[in-house]
C-alpha cells in the first residue's frame, strides 16, 4: 500500500507598514501571490502597483509588506474580524453588508458545460501537491485561450487568494477568466471572487446558501459538483450552456436545504 506524504502548514504573520495584521496558517508555496491576493481581497490595495516591496522572512515566519501609501491602521483594526470557515484558519475584515456593496460582475462571455468539466478534470490531474499528499486544496484560473494556472494551499480560501494575486501580478482582466476550486464555495470565497470580478466560479463540491444568494445579487455564475459528467448550476446569469445529453441540475433550489 502506497503512503502519501503529509501536507504542510505553517503559522505566518502578515505585517503591513510595520503593523501586524494577523497570523495565518499557510502552505509555504507562492506566498508572494498570496500576499497580493489577500491584500486585494481585503481592500488594503486596489492594484498590484500599490505595493512597494514584499519581503518573506521564512526564519521568523513573517511576510513584510511595504505599501506606497499610508493606510489607516486605526480604521482597519476597529473593524470586527470575521474568521473564515474551513481548513487553514483565515480572517476577513469584510462583513456580508460590506460585500453587498461590491460592484456587480459584468461579462458577456459564455461557456459550454462540457468545457468546464474538461478543465476541472485537467485541474485535478495537475494538482501536484494534492497528488503528493491527498490533503491539499487548490484553485485554478482558466484564461480565454485555455491556459491554466494552479495554486495550492492547506486552506481553500488561501488558494483562491494565491490565484487572485497571480492574476493581479500578471495584469489580467477578470472578465474572461474562470475560477475553479476544490473547496466548498462559502460566502467569504464568493466575496473574494466577486471583489476581483471573476464572472464564473466552479467547484467540485457544494456552494452554501449565503454564497448563492450573494452570487445572484452580484451577478456571478456558480457551478457546483463539477465531477465527471455531472454538475449543479446554482445561478441564472446565463454564462453556462448545458451541451450535454443528460439532464443537469439547473438552478437547483437551495431554499429547502437540498
Amino acid at each position: 500500500m502506497s503512503r502519501k506524504g503529509c501536507p504542510d502548514e505553517y503559522p505566518i504573520t502578515l505585517i503591513i507598514n510595520g503593523y501586524e495584521i494577523a497570523v495565518f496558517q499557510l502552505t509555504k508555496y507562492d506566498l508572494i501571490d498570496w500576499a497580493y491576493g489577500y491584500l486585494f481581497s481585503e481592500g488594503f490595495i486596489q492594484d498590484a502597483s500599490d505595493i512597494e516591496a514584499i519581503h518573506i522572512d521564512e526564519e521568523m515566519g513573517a511576510i513584510h509588506v511595504s505599501l506606497h501609501s499610508h493606510f489607516d491602521e486605526e480604521q482597519v483594526f476597529s473593524k470586527k474580524k470575521h474568521y473564515t470557515a474551513g481548513c487553514g484558519r483565515g480572517v476577513t475584515f469584510f462583513s456580508m453588508t460590506d460585500v453587498k456593496n461590491f460592484a456587480k460582475v459584468s461579462s458577456n462571455k459564455k461557456y459550454e458545460l462540457s468545457y468546464l468539466l474538461k478543465k476541472r478534470s485537467e485541474f485535478a490531474q495537475n494538482s501536484s501537491l494534492y497528488l503528493e499528499t491527498g490533503g491539499m486544496h487548490g484553485a485554478c484560473m482558466v484564461e480565454e485561450d485555455g491556459m491554466m494556472t494552479i495554486r495550492e494551499d492547506i486552506g481553500r480560501h488561501n488558494a483562491v487568494d494565491k490565484i487572485i494575486g497571480c492574476a493581479l501580478r500578471k495584469g489580467l482582466s477578470p472578465e474572461r477568466l474562470i475560477l475553479l476550486t476544490t473547496g466548498r464555495v462559502s460566502y467569504e470565497m464568493l466575496s473574494k471572487a466577486a471583489k476581483f470580478g471573476f464572472p464564473v466560479i466552479g467547484s467540485r463540491t457544494a456552494a452554501t446558501k449565503q454564497a448563492v444568494q450573494l452570487a445572484k445579487f452580484l451577478n456571478l455564475e456558480v457551478i457546483g459538483y463539477l465531477r465527471g459528467k455531472m454538475a449543479t448550476i446554482y445561478t441564472s446569469a446565463g454564462r453556462v450552456n448545458n451541451d450535454l445529453t443528460q439532464e443537469i441540475d439547473f438552478e437547483r433550489s437551495i431554499e429547502g436545504g437540498n
